[in-house]
């Protein structure tokens, strides 16, 4: 299992300032990055090899994963 409460967590640039909808991402963790709910710190994280969150990124941006 992979240690994920004293990672260094960062906010998305592209959630909100009012605290609602917001997305962490540790990517300070050995050989994983982690993505959490920033409204539910003490939650479950998301745990992906870089290059996989590279993946989904590029998907993103790509627009190949939209609906």
């Amino acid at each position: 299992m992979i240690d994920v409460e004293n990672a260094l967590w960062r906010k998305s640039t592209h959630s909100g300032s009012d605290g609602g909808n917001c997305v962490e991402v540790a990517s300070d963790l050995p050989r994983v990055v982690a993505v959490r709910d920033g409204k539910c710190p003490s939650g479950p994280a998301l745990v992906c090899a870089p290059a996989g969150w590279s993946a989904f990124l590029s998907g993103i941006k790509d627009g190949a994963l939209d609906v």
